[in-house]
């Protein structure tokens, strides 16, 4: 029986993009990797690693939490942003420390008076929940709040909303558009995820593997500083 447990795959959903490309590069880092994944031509949807029972796949960001929630996935590394606006049932192990930027409330500067006066405006974003959550809980604010999909930026300069609440890396995007950032919500950043049951049942394996990052994230902080 020992024997069979030793043999399950740990399986990994990464977050397509930069995400994934940038959390390859550490875990080979910590001895974690998987030569399938460079072959910039493949057309499969799942990797492995045969010698250390790891299994990979990509996934859009917003589907990271759920595969993980579900256990079709027991690790996923995804942006908090993520994390905050699909509200899943997991935990949140590690700050991975990069892909850092802000959740903002942007918008032109005279919009200013209307986030200090607690007007009723109309927030644009792509993260209901978030918006909800920091107008509503943290601001007492009440604010009418539309789902956007695309460009956010465009919703105060068309007349859509009074603000928007949105990324912010280098504001460059805003300061091209005249708008501004009003107020900052939450610093974001690139975290591991794990499956609740998975925490238990793989608890040696997963927490190795934590410990392994956090000794690499300590050493990559202390060579930036």
């Amino acid at each position: 029986m020992e024997n069979k447990k030793e043999e399950r795959y740990l399986t990994f959903a990464l977050g397509k993009g930069r995400l994934a490309k940038t959390t390859l590069e550490m875990f080979e880092k910590i001895g974690i990797t998987c030569e399938e994944m460079k072959d910039k031509d493949s057309r499969k949807l799942i990797f492995v690693n045969e010698e250390l029972k790891l299994r990979f796949f990509l996934a859009k960001g917003p589907d990271v939490p759920t595969y993980v929630e579900y256990g079709a996935a027991d690790i996923g590394i995804v942006g908090k942003d993520t994390i905050l606006e699909e509200g899943r049932k997991l935990y949140e192990v590690l700050d991975l420390g990069f892909g850092k930027c802000k959740m903002c409330v942007c918008g032109p500067e005279s919009a200013k008076d209307l986030l200090q006066h607690h007007e009723l405006i109309r927030v644009a974003t792509k993260y209901p929940n978030i918006a909800k959550d920091y107008f509503y809980n943290k601001k007492h604010q009440t604010v009418e709040i539309v789902k956007l999909n695309g460009s956010i930026e465009l919703a105060p300069i068309v007349g859509l909303s009074e603000v928007i609440v949105d990324i912010v890396e280098t504001g460059t995007t805003l300061r091209e558009n005249g708008l501004t950032v009003l107020e900052e919500v939450c610093p974001l950043s690139a975290r591991m995820v794990v499956n609740q049951v998975s925490m238990k049942m793989e608890n040696e394996r997963i927490t190795k593997i934590i410990n392994d990052l956090k000794k690499l994230v300590s050493v990559q902080k202390s060579q930036t500083v």
